[in-house]
């Protein structure tokens, strides 16, 4: 094996983790060619919240650069009760969070970072995206890992050192490894993302302005659902995302059901919230799937990242954030361990486990606090109103402070 192919990494999925990884990985000498089983790149979702930990690896990378002119640096989060309306707490993000954490708290269309990701990749001559293209199979040999790779109907094998599975939640590397391996397989979690984008001109627009704020991020609270809305696309669109109780439905980024389910949970709430629900519609729903699994990596040398490692639910808003972490302490680790990479693949899952349990957590906490209701929401309520704003963000500070710890930069 050539010196260059003896250090090539093997990726598959050019979403956010799987660019970052390249991006990362091409950083510290090792080239990358990512596989995308999409024909073309297309952002699912809509709108993501990247909070200072992840920004903080994109200004590294230089995309954060590329991102910023369609981002928006909302001044704050704000919690508001969706049948009364009244405010339950504000997070100060703006100006006072970037002094604080060191990097910029951004709200933005997921396009628009996939973009600004694409733009940096296509800088670095050492990184090959490879679209309509699916790794079907994986062979480990003692100094390689090879993946088979179906592209048009034929089949290519590519050998890497190291095979970096970033194919989200419904992995095709994860299946391959669960066949072989024992890994699991992703599970519906029984809620459903309901999502919409709307103008910030117009009747919708009007009615989210008039209880909501243009440069917040704000998060409506109710026993049977939480709604949290911000502005995309340098502030033309507001991005809505409502999370309900609900039955599977067809696996995949977008699906039907029905919009009834989203009205019953809405039952009480305010009829300024429930007017602005009825005119951002038609609303899109998607299934929330959660992975987790005991390992995220072979010695061989394949790993795991993002959702097609540990999916979670986004009431922490931190499933781009985990992704992007674990792209750039894998390729830190792996770039620190020459030889053999076991050594730094077990360092990496060993490091990166426990950071992602405590996100889980507080995603869980987030979500009992935001559905809460009777004796539990009011204690809910006093708790926060007796907390100053200060507090708040310095409970944050072991998620937005975060920083690689010092054996990635040995």
């Amino acid at each position: 094996m050539t010196d260059a192919r003896s250090r090539q990494v093997v990726i598959a999925g050019a979403g956010i983790a799987g660019l970052t990884a390249a991006l990362a990985f091409s950083a510290r000498g090792f080239p990358a060619r990512l596989f995308e089983q999409a024909n073309q790149l297309e952002a699912a979702g809509a709108g993501l919240q990247l909070s200072p930990n992840a920004t903080r690896i994109l200004r590294r990378l230089g995309v954060l650069e590329r991102l910023l002119p369609n981002a928006i640096r909302p001044e704050a989060v704000v919690l508001k009760e969706a049948r009364s309306l009244r405010e339950l707490a504000r997070v100060p993000l703006g100006t006072y969070g970037e002094s604080r954490w060191g990097a910029p708290y951004l709200v933005a269309h997921r396009a628009d970072l996939q973009v600004a990701l694409m733009a940096a990749a296509a800088d670095r001559p050492d990184i090959e995206l490879v679209t309509g293209a699916r790794v079907a199979a994986i062979a480990v040999q003692r100094q390689s890992v090879t993946a088979t790779v179906e592209t048009d109907g034929k089949t290519t094998e590519v050998a890497g050192r190291l095979l970096v599975g970033a194919d989200g939640v419904w992995s095709s590397v994860r299946a391959e490894l669960a066949r072989t391996a024992g890994f699991a397989a992703s599970r519906f979690c029984g809620e459903l993302a309901w999502r919409a984008t709307i103008p910030a001109q117009g009747a919708a627009g009007a009615a989210f302005a008039q209880i909501g704020a243009a440069d917040c991020v704000t998060t409506f609270l109710h026993p049977g659902f939480h709604m949290v809305a911000y502005p995309v696309s340098k502030g033309s669109a507001v991005n809505l995302a409502a999370f309900t109780k609900g039955e599977r439905i067809a696996e995949g980024w977008s699906g039907h059901a029905d919009p009834a389910i989203l009205a019953g949970a809405m039952r009480g709430t305010s009829a300024a919230l429930a007017r602005l629900v009825a005119l951002a519609g038609p609303w899109t729903a998607f299934p929330i799937h959660t992975v987790e699994q005991r390992r995220w990596t072979m010695p061989e040398g394949i790993a795991l990242i993002g959702d097609a490692a540990h999916a979670m639910t986004p009431f922490a808003a931190q499933g781009a954030a985990m992704g992007i972490e674990d792209a750039s302490m894998l390729a830190n680790l792996i770039a620190d361990s020459p030889g053999d990479p076991a050594q730094g693949l077990a360092i990496w899952e060993n490091l990166r486990r426990p950071r992602v349990e405590r996100v889980l957590k507080r995603g869980a906490l987030n979500r009992l606090a935001w559905h809460a209701w009777g004796p539990v929401a009011m204690a809910r309520n006093l708790v926060l109103a007796a907390r100053p704003a200060e507090k708040l963000a310095a409970d944050l500070d072991w998620l937005y402070g975060w920083e690689e710890p010092q054996v990635a930069r040995r």
